[in-house]
């Protein structure tokens, strides 16, 4: 690539003819034995820091308190790695039944020693507010960390129900989340391809939701319908059970007002700035409303269906080979950073990134940070889709984010939810503009731009109607709803998201039963609104600053986990509870679809 260095081919596992998987050797070696070498360990830290409880008064020194923080962190690293390479292995091939089970052993073995030092939080977060102010004035990197323990402390139960608690979600929701990775990702669709009906894994399935062909794309939409509804049944008496239990224990016991509020009070977010971004991605839905309808005119598809609406433009279907993708990212990443492209290649480097589909492997992509300065771990599942380019650009956003608070503690290195999207987002739009900048021909910058609105629809619309549903869903499951209640609830939303630009068939009442966050994360998907309207503002500045935003940008991605989003974010003059704010997103997202319509001769 010009103007970068990538390094050798070798290097980057970029030699292979198929995309790479990973190597998990610098977790562990020896799964089983490391196993229990590690826990050797995590016992020996384990009784060291319950040798403290009988001196937690109020006359502990500030260097005794700070002495079992660190130890606290030793017991996190350690942890943090056997959890990563359980859930790795896992996540590489979920009908794997060796790594099942030793993701099932380590969440046991991990949550006896949680246990057992689970008296320190509590202590911390109900000692008198002098007491904590003044060992917050020694914690330095801590500081965050601790105060967010403390910002949990009214919602937090007696160390007998917290260990019930814990000891019940490795055989209750950690199960379920696992059984629902078991089923959805070890589905088989068939379709007719050329002459022949094949079977597919999910991810080869929808790859042909963006087919050139509209018949192609109704079969693959018709396909993933029937076998889910097939299966709704199961599926939906998991999800109303995992409801129930988010209610149980966030509502009935810990006494959160609301089934929002615990995942607001997680990611440190007001819930008026929810309540702000979430009305204000409801009110500008006519502007995806007036994108279909001018796509439906690209692409000459009346009616505009939903089975359409991320068709290809003129019927092309861009096929980017894995080397040429991951080239295309670094390049983009290094004309507006060396720094964060340096970064990004450490992931291909150290054999940290699993691109290539096979059966059983967990569906979508995540990057997974395992410890402050070790590379993460990205998860793909690449077929060459163009999609599959910005999915790439997305995570190892989130590595670069990772590497970049490297210098932070294991507490504070992972920023809050919403400001986790930052980086990938931020990725994706700098590889976007690259390849607009870089493309004069009217009819490929016109398929550029309906990429990144199709993107941009699915990363902000999508998931805020994803959060609507969960807010009624919830409701409705603690009133006794039928799966089949909450479908139809599905489909009027969905139907009020697209309204009169884009048709929706009754089958897609079922969708909801295929995302996985609605299940493992419940309100999760605002994040993905937040981060993506906040980048857009951010993007926005860059343009007309230039270099001199770059600093400020980086900075922000240095900070991590160790402030709120609130405070990270007012340097840059942000207000995250003002709906004006949200709207400075909608406008960018305006101006490019009114670009998007003057490439129409």
């Amino acid at each position: 690539m010009p103007g970068i260095h990538v390094g050798s081919e070798k290097a980057q596992g970029l030699s292979e003819k198929q995309p790479p998987q990973w190597n998990l050797g610098d977790l562990l070696t020896h799964p089983g034995k490391d196993l229990e070498t590690l826990s050797k360990r995590l016992s020996k830290n384990v009784k060291q820091l319950e040798t403290i409880r009988p001196r937690l008064k109020a006359d502990l020194s500030t260097k005794s308190f700070l002495a079992a923080i660190r130890l606290g962190e030793e017991i996190a690293e350690t942890s943090s790695r056997l959890s990563a390479y359980a859930q790795l292995w896992f996540a590489q091939n979920t009908k794997n039944q060796a790594a099942r089970a030793f993701d099932t052993t380590v969440k046991a073995r991990l949550m006896g020693f949680y246990n057992r030092i689970l008296f320190f939080d509590l202590w911390w977060q109900h000692i008198d507010s002098s007491q904590a102010t003044r060992f917050l004035k020694s914690s330095r990197d801590y500081r965050y960390y601790l105060e967010t323990l403390r910002r949990k402390k009214d919602h937090t139960l007696t160390e007998a129900e917290e260990r019930v608690i814990n000891l019940k979600n490795t055989t209750g929701r950690s199960a379920l989340d696992n059984l629902y990775d078991i089923i959805t990702n070890g589905m088989t669709f068939s379709l007719r391809v050329g002459n022949s009906v094949k079977p597919l894994t999910r991810e080869q399935l929808s790859t042909h939701f963006r087919h050139p062909s509209a018949r192609t794309r109704e079969a693959a939409y018709h396909e993933f319908s029937r076998v889910y509804s097939n299966n709704r049944d199961m599926i939906g008496e998991i999800y109303k059970t995992l409801v129930l239990d988010w209610k149980n224990e966030g509502l009935d016991l810990r006494r959160y007002h609301s089934s929002v509020a615990v995942r607001n009070l997680s990611n440190d977010i007001p819930d008026r700035a929810v309540r702000a971004l979430l009305k204000s991605c409801r009110k500008n839905r006519y502007i995806f409303h007036e994108y279909f309808r001018i796509k439906s005119r690209i692409c000459r598809l009346k009616p505009m269906t939903r089975y359409h609406i991320y068709a290809p433009a003129h019927g092309v279907k861009a096929s980017y080979p894995y080397k040429q993708a991951v080239g295309m990212v670094l390049e983009a990443y290094h004309h507006f950073s060396p720094t964060i492209a340096d970064l990004a290649r450490r992931v291909f480097y150290d054999q940290h990134i699993d691109a290539r589909p096979s059966p059983g492997k967990m569906g979508g992509a995540f990057c997974y940070s395992v410890l402050p300065n070790h590379t993460p771990y990205v998860l793909l599942n690449y077929t060459g889709e163009a999609r599959d380019v910005a999915t790439l650009a997305h995570e190892l956003g989130h590595a670069v984010h990772s590497l970049m608070a490297g210098d932070h503690s294991i507490f504070t290195f992972h920023p809050t939810l919403p400001l986790a999207e930052t980086a990938s987002v931020f990725g994706e739009q700098l590889l976007s503009e690259a390849l607009l900048q870089q493309e004069n021909k009217p009819r490929l910058k016109q398929r550029l731009l309906l990429g990144q609105l199709d993107d941009l629809f699915a990363t902000i619309l999508r998931q805020a109607y994803f959060t609507e549903f969960e807010h009624q869903a919830h409701q409705m499951i603690t009133n006794g709803a039928t799966v089949d209640a909450l479908a139809q609830t599905y489909l009027q939303l969905l139907r009020e998201q697209f309204g009169r630009a884009v048709t929706v068939p009754p089958e897609f009442q079922w969708e909801w039963l295929s995302i996985p966050h609605l299940f493992r994360s419940p309100f999760y998907c605002y994040a993905y609104s937040f981060g993506n309207l906040l980048v857009l503002a951010l993007y926005q500045t860059y343009k007309e600053q230039g270099a001199s935003f770059v600093p400020k940008y980086l900075d922000l991605l240095a900070t991590g986990g160790s402030q709120s989003p609130e405070a990270m974010l007012a340097p840059l003059g942000v207000d995250i509870c003002s709906e004006a704010f949200w709207q400075s997103g909608f406008t960018r997202i305006q101006n490019l679809v009114e670009t998007l319509e003057k490439t129409i001769s």
